[in-house]
Order: C-alpha cells, then structure tokens, then sequence
C-alpha cells in the first residue's frame, strides 16, 4: 500500500494520521488507536451480552500464550512492512506500542471469559449455513448423556424354564406321585418287575391302572365316547425292538389287564436299560391317543428281588404311535432278470380290531419310474399284531432298469364290513422314505445274488406321500 506524501506540519499528527489510513480500528473522537484509547475498551456488560457462546476473535488477535512466555518475538499483530520513506523512530515506536497492546486485549478478554459463569455441557457441533447438497445432512447441537451400562442383575431375571422347549416336563423327577397325580391327573399304572438269573429274562407283569381319563375331541368341545378303550405298549430303551403290548380292555377307565411279558437279555444289560411303558387309548376311525407314560430305569431297582410299583402317569411328549415293523429280504438275480422279494414276519403292529387284535396282511407293488407295473399280496393272518408271513414274490426287472425300480409295501388289517384299515407303509428303491430303506437298497445293488435282510419301522401314508413320489402313484 502507498503511503501518502504530506507537508512536515507537525510530526505527532504525521503519526496519527499514518496510523489511520494503516489500520481501520482507529477511534475518531480521540484519534488514537481503539486499544490505546479508554473509551473504546469493553466493559464486564458488553461482554456478557456476546451470549453464552463468546464470539470468536479475529484471526489477526489472537496470540499463542506460550509462545509469548518462550519468546517475546512471535506476536500476532498487524506490523505494516518497512520502507525506505517510513524510517522515523516513532513510527517504529507507534508499531510496537501497538503489538504491546494487542496482547493486553487478548489477556483482558481471557480473564474475563474465565470469571464468567459456567454455561451447561453441550457437546456443540458445526452447523453449515450453506445450501447442503443431497448427500448433506443437518447436524444439531445435542446434549451429553451418561452412556447406558447394563445391570449385572439383569441376566439373573430371566427364567430359562420359560424358554425351553418342554417346560412341563422339566421338574417332573423332582416331584412325588401324588404330586404328579394331582398336577397332570392322568391316572396311576400297577406294574411289577423280576429278573430270572437262571434263564437270563426279564419278566414285566402289567397288573392294572386306575382313574384314567375320559376320552376328548379334538377341538375338545364334547366326548367322543363315554369311555375310553385303553391298553398298555412297553419298550426298553434307547431302542424300541423290544416292543410289546396288552390286549385291548373296552369302555373302562380302570381296566385289569393281568399280563405277562419277558425280555430276553442279560443281566448286564437289563441294568443299563429303562423300561418305558404307555397307555394308549384305542380309536378305529383314527388315529390311536397316548394318554401317559412311565419311564422307570432299571439300574435303580432290585431286578434280582423284584418288586410291584404304582407309578402316576405323566404327559407323553411323542403323541404318535408306533404302527409296527416289518422284516424284508431282498435278492437280486442279473441273469435271470429277476428281483425276489421275501416277506418273512412282522411284529407289534397297530390293532385295528378291538376284539380280536387284526388280521393283517401285506401288499407289495412294483413302480418303475413313475408307473405302477404289478401289485401283489400275502395271506390274511388272523387275530395276531405279530404275524409270521415267509411268502416269496419274483418280478421281472431288467438290469439296465433296476435303478429306477421301487418297492411299495403296505400293511393292511382286513375288514369283512368295509373297507381294509390301513396300518403302515415303506417303500424301498429310487425313491426310498428314509436312510434305513435307501440303505438297504444300496446294499442290494453292491451284492447282487445275496439275500439282503433287514427290519423296517413302518411309517404313516401322509409321512410317505410327502418324502416318496412312488408312494403317491399306489392306492
């Protein structure tokens, strides 16, 4: 900037008149520079009225505090640069003076907003004042909050009984018999036990059961029937091949049964398992009803000795009955084209006939692909739930199609008055109903020549239908 030549009147108004076309903070009454003069400083009011948030100090005053303690040679002050015309001694003194008064302002202003009252915790943010583009969000001022930390307690207020899968039958070894009793109300069963060391068999003897109750509907509106029609299916666990079951008692909520039934297994072993017994209530028209059980294992009786427990009965969580097993034998001959097939035997299967027990037969039908090709059947066996078949049937099957070959066995109790009860189905082949019959397909396929036997549970026709196409193409 140029400065502006004047007439040598008078020196001390040379000065003032250069430091005011130099800096614009110049106060016009006294003509003296606005940190210099008195009327001009800022008072205690004219700072609280700058509002809780000071303003902010131009750029050009602001002064690094430690810098100034360490050297007194970095001062943030305007110094207009020298020149060769600007070289008297006053105006060098007027620049100093300036800086030494630019730093008083800074302390002043310091001191001051350190005795102002603590305004309240605010976590302040940048607020933009431009136009905010699409990708632009507003930010506003917020308050700080103290961060949420989680009660240590508050894990210990959760029940897991409510969370688990069967809630009901959580506590049940914990409670006593007449607990149990008047908790589920499901009747108690009389039963006794007694292990034959001499020819290695556990006898099982079921005695009677008591206050079983009514039979209900489904949508459990009314009774289907004044009375139910019990009997009693017993098992040693973990597996059910052992499985037996009573006769059928009519119309009674507290039947008599008085039937005996032996286990062939050693001691040893007797020990390690758990005799499960279930009272299941007989239906015709559909599907039979578990109505309890009892689960007692045999490591904490005296096998030996024996012994006759009344045990109350407890819900049962698998409402399904076992609809029986069937023994297969399968054998492949590659020269002759032929696929033999032998029904030997099966055992425990479902009554259909509450007199009687059934007369169950079995029908077999060859499916290549998805086409039925012969259907053929064993003997009626009557009033038995364990029959003994050992009936051979031959189909003629190509080699190059044996791999789409499937076997559909379906066991039926026969009905002079209608139509016959369907009890179970499996089906063996390209389009198996489970692991066991895929298993023993392919066990056929790697030793042709060699009779292939196997047990097999037998399923439901709805279970069936859903895993098996060949199932849905047989009636």
């Amino acid at each position: 900037m140029a400065y502006i030549q004047l007439e040598p009147i008078n020196e001390g108004l040379l000065s003032k008149l250069s430091n005011f076309l130099l800096c614009r903070w110049t106060c016009q009454s006294c003509w003296q520079s606005c940190w210099e003069c008195s009327c001009c400083l800022p008072s205690d009011e004219e700072v609280e009225i700058l509002g809780p948030f000071p303003a902010q100090t131009p750029a050009w005053m602001v002064n690094d505090c430690n810098g100034e303690k360490d050297s007194n040679s970095e001062v943030l002050a305007y110094d207009p640069p020298a020149t060769p015309q600007d070289s008297s001694p006053d105006r060098h003194c007027s620049g100093s003076e300036a800086s030494r008064s630019t730093y008083s302002l800074a302390r002043r202003v310091s001191s001051l907003e350190a005795r102002r009252p603590s305004s309240p915790l605010v976590d302040i943010k940048p607020i933009e004042f431009w136009a905010m583009g699409s990708r632009k969000e507003a930010v506003q001022p917020a308050v700080l909050r103290k961060p949420y930390t989680a009660s240590e307690d508050y894990s210990r207020k959760l029940e897991p009984r409510l969370y688990s899968v069967d809630s009901s039958g959580d506590d049940v070894d914990s409670l006593t018999d007449d607990e149990i009793l008047l908790r589920y109300q499901l009747g108690m069963l009389h039963f006794s036990t007694q292990y034959d060391l001499i020819h290695n068999h556990l006898s099982v003897r079921v005695i009677e059961a008591r206050d079983l109750p009514l039979p209900v509907s489904c949508d459990a509106a009314r009774q289907d029937m004044a009375h139910s029609n019990p009997y009693v299916k017993m098992s040693l666990l973990p597996d059910h091949k052992n499985s037996r079951q009573t006769g059928v008692k009519r119309k009674t909520q507290n039947p008599v049964f008085e039937e005996r039934f032996t286990f062939k297994l050693p001691f040893l072993e007797a020990q390690r398992r758990t005799l499960l017994l279930s009272v299941v209530d007989f239906d015709k028209f559909s599907r039979h009803c578990v109505i309890g059980k009892v689960a007692m294992p045999l490591s904490e009786v005296d096998l030996v000795k024996g012994g006759h427990w009344w045990k109350a009965l407890v819900p049962s969580s698998q409402n399904e009955v076992e609809l029986g097993e069937l023994l297969l034998s399968l054998n492949y001959l590659p020269s002759a084209g032929r696929l033999n097939v032998d029904i030997i035997r099966a055992k425990q299967l479902l009554q259909t006939d509450m007199c009687q027990g059934s007369d169950p037969f079995v029908k077999v039908q060859l499916v290549t692909g998805l086409k039925l090709v012969k259907t053929k059947k064993t003997s009626c066996m009557r009033g038995t739930i364990d029959p003994f078949y050992n009936e051979s049937f031959s189909f003629r099957v190509a080699q190059e199609e044996l791999h789409e070959v499937s076997l559909v066995f379906s066991v039926y109790g026969h009905n002079m008055k209608s139509s016959n009860d369907f009890v179970g189905r499996i089906v063996i082949g390209q389009f198996s109903t489970g692991p066991p019959e895929t298993s023993h397909w392919r066990r056929l396929l790697d030793s042709q020549r060699t009779p292939v036997e196997q047990w097999h549970s037998l399923r439901s026709r709805a279970e069936c239908d859903r895993v098996s196409l060949a199932s849905l193409e047989v009636t």
